[in-house]
């Protein structure tokens, strides 16, 4: 990286700083040592997830701030500021709540009604088998089919899942990562069904296999083999769906997994550059996949950070991607994001209070700078989300929009001391965060020795006791308490969609063609042998009625499973 500290022109002279620096040490030995004499603060530290809360801010906080180098202007290198000239002066962020659960029917309902409802992208909820590559009918499955998202099975699924949503038309993002190239495949079959060509579709998959090593925990193959699915994805649609986001690179999960915000932000990069490394191995050039990458970030509820984080994270994007890959279209350094409002912060105590903290979250997206934006909805600590939350969600996304303000000018905290100061720090250590992976061999090596999962383990563990010992105050939770409260009304899934799915799935094996399919199936294991692009074979896997769980017991029986380390 470029050293910033070089003499480069700042906003504020020599002079002037030492006048001020004098003028605050009068201050601090005059006005405020009374005032901390007669009342003192409330804590004696104050702080974000990543560093301590100076009491002031002044110049001399930022004194090396470059404007051209270091913030720029929107829609421009470094992309501090925004990523489009006008932001949201153009128009909104994307309004993508996110959906899914039972049957691919139930599901179609809801994403129409939220279609009508003013969402402007659906974003796609699946099950945990088929986020594990398992049919609905495997022993491993039974017991959480449609409970956590839609459940998934075949081609014959998906279709359902977008009848009459015209997939031309609308943008759609998909929260899969190890069978993720099983599920892009049935959506680009699913719009052949439709007579829609893949190069007419616009979304995104998630495919950031990577971060489920070390938050979530829905992987499937070890990640060598994982890491070359997401390269292969990257290249199948390089060419074949040029609209679509090959990768969401997800700090999101992360950040719920209990890490902080420069974790957050440095440990999905190292993750990014694995992917990368991984694509430029294949002979793709950085401009051909870059401007395609797309990221899903975790907005939690220190407001002034989460702003500072959007900040940094776009100008931090930029010089990686122009100083270290060279890039030179404009576009591979603009790191555009989906943000959802943090499901760690949701509380099943005053879960109304959930509505306030997603509010105040979703604001500080905003003001942040992202592109689209799901609100987790105040009843998710307890249940999929009503339709009531849902609607409450995307309204407070809306009043947001139309009725405060904020959208009327870019970045309209720049310039604040304190959250510049905020913005270079969170830079700062989240290269330093990757720096160390660098050193460790990347994030594949990190990952394997469990030290990224250690880092971790150890923000939350530090998090958790300070709410213990009450230093933080989570409110309904450990302080300002009720006695026994009425819980609302909360959502449960219908166990007869359950058996509708596999009575559903056994038609389906019987009605296709059993030969076309093991023939499909023989292909992918071949291939997976070698060295090829699996996206081909998946996609004729696909078209042949394969289901999920045979695709990916295929892929299971060549590649094996991961054994994670021991993390202590």
């Amino acid at each position: 990286m470029s050293d910033r500290t070089a003499t480069q022109p700042t906003l504020f002279s020599t002079e002037a700083l030492s006048e001020l620096s004098r003028a605050v040490h009068a201050w601090e030995e005059g006005p405020l040592a009374k005032t901390l004499q007669r009342q003192p603060e409330r804590d004696d530290v104050f702080a974000t997830s990543s560093q301590p809360v100076q009491r002031l801010y002044t110049p001399l906080d930022v004194a090396g701030l470059d404007y051209l180098r270091d913030l720029g202007f929107p829609g421009e290198y470094p992309f501090t500021r925004g990523v489009q000239p006008t932001m949201y002066r153009g128009r909104h962020w994307t309004m993508r709540q996110y959906a899914g659960f039972g049957t691919a029917e139930e599901s179609n309902q809801k994403f129409r009604y939220l279609l009508s409802q003013g969402q402007t992208g659906i974003s796609v909820a699946f099950d945990l088998p088929s986020q594990l590559g398992y049919d609905s009918d495997d022993p491993m499955a039974i017991a959480e089919v449609g409970q956590v998202g839609v459940a998934i099975d075949s081609l014959y699924d998906m279709e359902t899942l977008f009848a009459d949503i015209p997939l031309d038309r609308v943008s759609t993002s998909m929260t899969i990562n190890a069978p993720a190239a099983v599920m892009l495949a049935m959506y680009v079959a699913a719009a052949e069904k439709q007579g829609i060509s893949a190069d007419k579709l616009n979304g995104t998959v998630q495919n950031d296999v990577l971060k489920e090593y070390v938050a979530r925990g829905t992987y499937i193959f070890p990640p060598a083999p994982s890491v070359r699915l997401a390269a292969d994805i990257m290249a199948f649609c390089a060419k074949e769906v040029p609209q679509w986001n090959t990768i969401s690179v997800s700090g999101y999960h992360i950040r719920d997994a209990g890490s902080t915000a420069a974790q957050e932000v440095g440990f999905s990069f190292a993750n990014a550059c694995a992917y990368m490394d991984a694509a430029l191995d294949r002979g793709l050039g950085v401009d051909e996949f870059a401007p395609r990458i797309s990221w899903i970030f975790n907005t939690h509820n220190n407001f002034f950070e989460e702003i500072a984080k959007y900040r940094a994270l776009r100008r931090l994007w930029a010089r990686l991607l122009k100083e270290r890959y060279g890039a030179t279209d404009p576009r591979s350094m603009m790191l555009r994001t989906h943000t959802q409002t943090g499901g760690s912060t949701l509380m099943a105590q005053q879960p109304e209070n959930n509505i306030v903290r997603a509010a105040i979250q979703s604001l500080a997206a905003v003001v942040g700078g992202v592109q689209s934006i799901a609100l987790s909805c105040f009843d998710e600590a307890l249940a999929l989300p009503t339709d009531d939350a849902q609607r409450i969600a995307l309204r407070t996304q809306q009043i947001i929009a139309h009725e405060t303000g904020v959208t009327d000018t870019v970045d309209p905290i720049a310039g604040s001391y304190f959250v510049e100061h905020l913005t270079n720090e969170l830079e700062r250590q989240a290269q330093e965060y990757m720096d160390q992976i660098a050193k460790m061999g990347g994030s594949v090596a990190a990952i394997e020795t469990g030290w990224m999962q250690a880092q971790i383990a150890e923000a939350s563990w530090n998090y958790q006791r300070e709410v213990d010992e009450h230093r933080e105050i989570v409110v309904g939770v450990n302080d300002y308490r009720e006695g026994d409260q009425q819980r609302p009304s909360i959502f449960s899934v219908d166990k007869r969609l359950v058996e509708h799915q596999l009575k559903r799935l056994e038609h389906h094996r019987r009605e296709r063609d059993a030969a076309r399919v093991e023939a499909s199936l023989a292909v992918l294991k071949e291939t997976c042998r070698g060295t090829g692009n699996l996206m081909p074979p998946i996609l004729d896997a696909v078209r042949a009625y394969a289901t999920l769980g045979e695709i990916c017991g295929a892929m299971r029986e060549i590649f094996g499973e991961y054994q994670p380390p021991t993390v202590i």
